[in-house]
């Protein structure tokens, strides 16, 4: 297979897998803190082979880390937004320059690049509005290249589940 840098769009090339890794992938989704061995039995593999599918799928990138689910309000942070945000000039550096930006501020968890009208949807968690129009006034609006911010501020959350939906 040719090296992704040498195929512009090879980091968007599928991956194989058969049932046994897709099932893998299911049950790490669901629960990252799965020891090997209840792994292997739920997915019907003794361990060794179990560790060794799974170190693959980490090395393929499939796997690209483990995360704990954090309550963001029982620590502190009570209101989620989502900003559009509209910039001055869609040129790749400036581009680039707002990506790295938005990668500097912890309060930004999400950054998205859009098509259309929009350039960015960011999503943002603050301890309280207060907190949010800080952010918003001094590091946001004034960040490089931005033209306009609209914010939407979460009422409630229906669903949110990490990953992706896995059929084994």
């Amino acid at each position: 297979m040719p090296d992704d840098a040498a195929h512009p769009q090879g980091k968007f090339r599928m991956i194989n897998l058969d049932d046994i890794d897709r099932r893998l992938l299911a049950e790490l989704q669901d629960e990252g803190r799965i020891t090997n061995v209840e792994l292997a039995q739920r997915v019907g593999l003794t361990a060794p082979p179990c560790l060794r599918r799974v170190r693959s799928l980490e090395e393929s990138g499939i796997i690209q880390g483990y995360h704990a689910d954090l309550d963001a309000s029982k620590l502190g942070f009570t209101i989620t937004v989502f900003a559009l945000v509209s910039l001055k000039s869609q040129a790749e550096e400036s581009l680039r320059a707002f990506e790295d930006h938005m990668k500097g501020l912890p309060e930004v968890r999400e950054c998205h690049m859009l098509n259309g009208e929009i350039d960015f949807i960011l999503k943002i968690v603050s301890r309280d509005l207060q907190s949010f129009q800080e952010f918003l006034t001094s590091k946001l609006t004034p960040a490089p290249n931005v033209d306009s911010v609209k914010t939407s501020l979460t009422i409630r959350t229906a669903k949110s589940v990490p990953g992706v939906p896995l059929e084994a």
